[in-house]
């Protein structure tokens, strides 16, 4: 247990995503799951998880699974997905085949169990996160090593499952607090400062003599800003830079 304490530590005092999801990575590796997905929006609505590019995608896959699995929307397709927009904590594999036999999957699911069936997918755990806001929403997805069955998974469960799952939530947790650029472009620099400052109620002109540039240099700040985040009007770049947690970034969060 002081193992695992160490790691929790370790992955909450990180400033990366990508070092945060290697230490997780690798601690589920060692027990059974080198193959994980990770998957967080911000902006999740009715039936959808919004603009895709929005989204954070992690996956310790090989290229081409994930590739079909995230960007050709297979993840949208599966019971577990279902599962994890209706339910809160952790859902071994198992359920998927038991719903399988029971005829209790939609069309859609089953062909997905028997696409996951080609990839060597079988068994494995699912854990969907409780989020602060209803327009969040996080899950993960590790599939047991191959020569792991459901019973296998069961085992490991019953051995370090609280292990896991606090390696989980720390992952989950940490990632949500940490700045996440949109696939189309990061703010830059000037960009950012712009929108801080009109989240803090400044004019154009305001922000022009903070800043020490023209009004139209600051209009031109902004429209960049705009485009970046994919958004039709300061305000919601604003909020959207918020959620992202793309401005009023600490030093480190910016180097």
């Amino acid at each position: 247990m002081s193992d695992v304490l160490q790691l929790l530590n370790r992955i909450a005092r990180e400033t990366s995503v990508s070092t945060v999801w290697e230490l997780a990575v690798g601690y589920f590796a060692s027990h059974g799951f080198s193959r994980a997905n990770y998957g967080l929006t911000r902006f999740r609505v009715a039936g959808s998880i919004g603009d895709p590019d929005d989204a954070i995608y992690l996956t310790s896959f090989p290229a081409g699974y994930s590739n079909f699995y995230f960007r050709g929307g297979f993840y949208a397709r599966t019971a577990l997905y279902r599962w994890a927009v209706d339910n809160e904590g952790h859902c071994t594999w198992r359920w998927v085949e038991e719903k399988l036999l029971r005829d209790e999957l939609t069309p859609t699911e089953v062909s997905a169990v028997r696409q996951n069936s080609q990839w060597g997918l079988r068994a494995g755990l699912t854990f969907s996160f409780h989020d602060a806001t209803t327009r969040a929403k996080g899950a993960l997805g590790l599939a047991a090593d191959p020569g792991i069955d459901h019973d296998g998974v069961d085992a490991i469960l019953a051995r370090v499952g609280d292990g896991i799952e606090a390696v989980a939530q720390m992952l989950h947790l940490r990632i949500c607090h940490l700045p996440h650029a949109a696939r189309r472009r990061t703010l830059s620099a000037r960009q950012r400062e712009a929108l801080e400052w009109v989240a803090e109620g400044k004019t154009t002109q305001d922000i022009a003599m903070l800043m020490g540039i023209s009004n139209a240099m600051v209009e031109k700040h902004l429209r960049l800003a705009r485009a970046a985040l994919n958004v039709e009007t300061t305000a919601q770049a604003v909020a959207k830079g918020t959620l992202l947690h793309q401005i009023f970034l600490p030093d480190v969060a910016q180097r």
